[in-house]
């Protein structure tokens, strides 16, 4: 009898597939029972109400340990929409006075699973958030009446002063993003954003809890499930002590009312930043609650941007300030000495012509510092750019390189968010500009004096300030002194320090100080407190002049260093010498002398916007 090999390999065929289908079956039954969280979630949520608890959010203080942002109690309408009911629309939109139209917009809102990507029917979803206490004991009340909700109570942000929005930051709601990208958050939960709150969140958020409770047969809560042993208690949050001085900080935003720019204070000795101030500016509390929205679109819209900080973002023509790290670099390549002397002619005369106002001719450097001469510091330029022997290509990069290490062209890296690196261009950059075509000191000669193409943030120029201080290094600028139960990022300990020796540094601060004894920044000469000083009227082709002053004090063993920085103010020593100079006096004194009180209310009363074509908004 023959073998029926079609037969035979037709029974291997329907083996194949019965085994195929209960392989199907067997990985959908592990992808239902295991895999898909939905029916256990279902099956959980029958019996239990897992419940969040939120930490609390760490708080801050100033240096001086003054507290400066705290929480309070919020409460959030929260649902799990499988066990909501039929209920009466109308008292619910009556317990939270809103209108049917925005409870509708809400809910449709929570259940988008574009913007609530977490979305479940069977696990708690937020449907209105910040209830007021009035909104809360109202809705307390009525809770009996509306299935399925239930109260989350959690903590929003308050202030204790309207001071430092630019620094501190504020919450907000996280996005689908946030959500994806870090798994500690859901949705309704809250992020920092912008300032110390956005920098320090994982250190300021805690660690959640959960309360597990038990549920009857028709969704009524009966206490904890077993007692709470499986309860977890939430984590607080760091408190953090920021380096600002709120009190001097407050009185900086003070001197900055009515006009445009930034004022950075920094104490060299450990690269703490005492004041950070960027005007105009504006109220913390206004992005808190249910209004945040709205105020935030306020501020976005506003013409002055309040929400730029100009002290880390702004980047500026340093202008006359930038003039100290000109003799630094001349003295350590040995362009210059003490006594090498330039002729001024009311400017700089080398076939082409940078002016100068009036003052003694030939100068040396300290006269130089002293008297802000712009001729001094081009001629210095012009021979180290153009030192025979050398390529003025090869020259530009170790001019460079020197400002650099100096901190200005790239981050400080400050902690806080945003911040710009400002403009120092490379001999690369000015080759493609000029086409090939050969270039000298002379054809870029604006930058020796803070012209030209060179840019930097306030940041940057008062941290230059620091390391004149110091006679030598800075340590980078932070903002956040101590944080409890845990240490500081080491980097902000360590030295740095450019390749210029510190004699050099001792006969720029001598400079320095004297152009506050008998120079451009008399204005800041402050009884019984030696300040060192330089001014700089940084050129704007939009309008108006800038405004801007360096200054440190005590001249030896130095406690502050500031730079202010006015954007349409007109020369340094009309509104940058006389605000840095009340903010050092009012730092190491505490207040204002009788004598400068003029100088002062002053400051407190002009207005620069309304004088400097800006549209004031």
């Amino acid at each position: 009898m023959r073998k029926d090999y079609n037969l035979e390999k037709r029974k291997y065929v329907i083996g194949g597939f019965i085994t195929l289908i209960v392989i199907i079956y067997i990985v959908r039954l592990f992808s239902l029972q295991v895999g898909d969280d939905k029916y256990k979630e279902s099956a959980e949520s029958n019996a239990f109400l897992k419940r969040v608890l939120y930490p609390a959010r760490g708080l801050m203080y100033d240096r001086n340990g003054k507290l400066i942002v705290f929480n309070r109690p919020a409460y959030d309408v929260m649902i799990i929409p499988k066990d909501v009911g039929e209920f009466d629309t109308v008292a619910l939109c009556s317990a939270l006075e809103i209108t049917k139209e925005e409870l509708l917009e809400k809910w449709q809102e929570m259940k988008n699973p574009r913007k609530n990507p977490g979305y479940s029917a069977y696990t708690p979803q937020k449907l209105i958030s910040h209830l007021t206490q009035e909104d809360y004991g109202r809705l307390q009340e009525k809770l009996y009446l509306f299935p399925g909700f239930f109260i989350q109570k959690r903590t929003v942000r308050d202030y204790a002063y309207k001071s430092g929005a630019n620094i501190l930051g504020n919450i907000r709601e996280v996005s689908a993003k946030d959500i994806e990208n870090d798994r500690y958050y859901r949705r309704g939960d809250y992020t920092g954003d912008l300032g110390v709150e956005k920098s320090y969140e994982k250190a300021l958020r805690g660690e959640k809890g959960v309360e597990i409770l038990m549920k009857d047969a028709l969704g009524r809560i009966k206490g904890k499930y077993e007692d709470g042993i499986h309860d977890v208690s939430p984590v607080a949050g760091h408190n953090l002590k920021l380096s600002i001085d709120i009190d001097l900080q407050e009185y900086g935003e003070s001197l900055m009312q009515g006009k445009i720019g930034a004022i950075v204070a920094i104490e060299p000795s450990t690269g703490e930043i005492l004041a950070l101030v960027s005007s105009p500016t504006y109220d913390p509390t206004l992005l808190v609650g249910r209004e945040r929205g709205k105020n935030y679109a306020a501020l976005v819209k506003d013409l002055q941007k309040p929400l730029y900080d100009r002290a880390l973002q702004g980047a500026y023509p340093p202008g006359s300030t930038f003039k100290p790290t000109q003799g630094l670099i001349f003295l350590q390549e040995g362009i210059i000495d003490i006594n090498t002397r330039y002729p001024c002619y009311h400017g700089y005369v080398n076939g082409l012509r940078v002016g100068c106002h009036g003052h003694a001719s030939p100068i040396a450097l300290k006269p130089a510092l002293q008297t802000s001469c712009n001729a001094y510091f081009c001629w210095g330029f012009k021979n180290m750019i153009d030192k025979r022997g050398t390529k003025p290509a090869d020259q530009f990069e170790k001019w460079k390189n020197y400002l650099v290490e100096m901190g200005y062209g790239y981050r400080l890296g400050v902690d806080l968010p945003h911040e710009s690196r400002g403009f120092i261009p490379n001999s690369e950059f000015y080759s493609k500009s000029f086409r090939g075509r050969n270039w000298s000191g002379n054809s870029i000669i604006s930058v020796s004096i803070g012209q030209g193409e060179v840019l930097a943030t306030p940041l940057q120029i008062a941290n230059l300030c620091a390391t004149i201080a110091n006679r030598g290094f800075f340590y980078t600028p932070h903002i956040v002194k101590e944080i409890a139960d845990s240490v500081i990022d080491p980097a902000f300990k360590k030295k740095r320090k450019p390749h210029i020796r510190k004699k050099y540094y001792e006969e720029v601060a001598e400079g320095m100080r004297m152009a506050v004894l008998g120079g451009t920044c008399r204005g800041a000469n402050i009884p019984g407190i030696e300040v060192c000083g330089k001014t700089g009227t940084a050129q704007n082709p939009h309008g108006k002049d800038h405004s801007a002053f360096i200054g440190f004090a005590p001249y030896h063993n130095p406690k502050i260093a500031v730079c202010a920085y006015i954007e349409n103010a007109g020369f340094g020593a009309t509104f940058g010498v006389p605000i840095g100079s009340l903010m050092i006096e009012k730092y190491l004194n505490g207040e204002i002398s009788p004598q400068r009180k003029g100088v002062e209310e002053r400051m407190l009363n002009s207005n620069t916007i309304l004088t400097s074509g800006v549209k004031k908004h």
